[in-house]
C-alpha cells in the first residue's frame, strides 16, 4: 500500500514520455496508492505535456495474514476480474514491484499472451527489502515475467533468471 507504491513511482519517475498512457492498478480496499498516484502524475504533468494515464482497482487477491486457502479463492476471483481489464487495456509492459495485486494482473497478460489475443512484456523488480529470499509474489511471478529484477546479489545466486542490477529504488 504504501512502500510498493513508493518504490514503483520512484522507477516510473526515469521513465520517459514514451512510456503512456500509464495504467494504474491497485487494490479496491487500497487507500493511500490513488492519493499517491495523483500527486506523482501532477508533478510529472507540470515538465511533461503529455501525461496520460488511468487508476484502475481490482479486488484484493490477499489480505495480510488471510489464510493460503481462501486465498486461492480471493486470487482466482481477482484473476476472473482482472481479465477482461487486461483485455481491455492491452498493455505492451506490465512494470510491477511486488503487491499482491500484481499477480493476477500479470496472470491475466501471461493468458492474453497464451490466447493469442495480445502480448505483454512483463517486468518484476523484487522489493529492495527483500535481501534473502522472495516475496510470495515474486516466488510466483519468477515463472510468469519476462524478466525479474532482483537488488540484491544474494537474490541473484539463489535464482539464475533475476537480473541483478544494484538498487534501482
Amino acid at each position: 500500500t504504501g512502500g510498493h507504491t513508493t518504490e514503483i513511482l520512484r522507477l516510473l519517475s526515469c521513465l520517459s514520455e514514451a512510456y503512456s498512457p500509464r495504467h494504474y492498478v491497485f487494490a479496491d480496499s487500497d487507500k493511500m496508492s490513488e492519493a499517491k498516484i495523483l500527486s506523482f502524475e501532477q508533478k510529472r504533468a507540470e515538465t511533461l505535456s503529455k501525461s496520460q494515464f488511468t487508476l484502475d482497482r481490482i479486488p484484493r487477491s490477499r489480505e495480510v495474514r488471510q489464510s493460503w486457502t481462501s486465498s486461492v479463492v480471493t486470487t482466482l476471483y481477482s484473476i476472473l476480474y482482472s481479465l477482461p481489464l487486461t483485455y481491455k487495456r492491452k498493455p505492451d509492459l506490465i512494470l510491477c514491484n511486488g503487491p499482491g495485486t500484481c499477480v493476477p494482473v500479470c496472470i491475466s497478460a501471461f493468458l492474453l499472451g497464451l490466447l493469442r489475443i495480445k502480448r505483454t512484456i512483463i517486468v518484476y523488480v523484487e522489493s529492495i527489502c527483500r535481501v534473502e529470499t522472495l516475496s510470495l509474489s515474486g516466488k510466483i511471478l519468477y515463472y510468469f515475467s519476462d524478466y525479474f529484477i532482483v537488488q540484491w546479489p544474494d537474490l541473484k545466486k539463489k535464482y539464475p533468471k533475476s537480473v541483478y542490477l544494484g538498487r534501482i529504488v
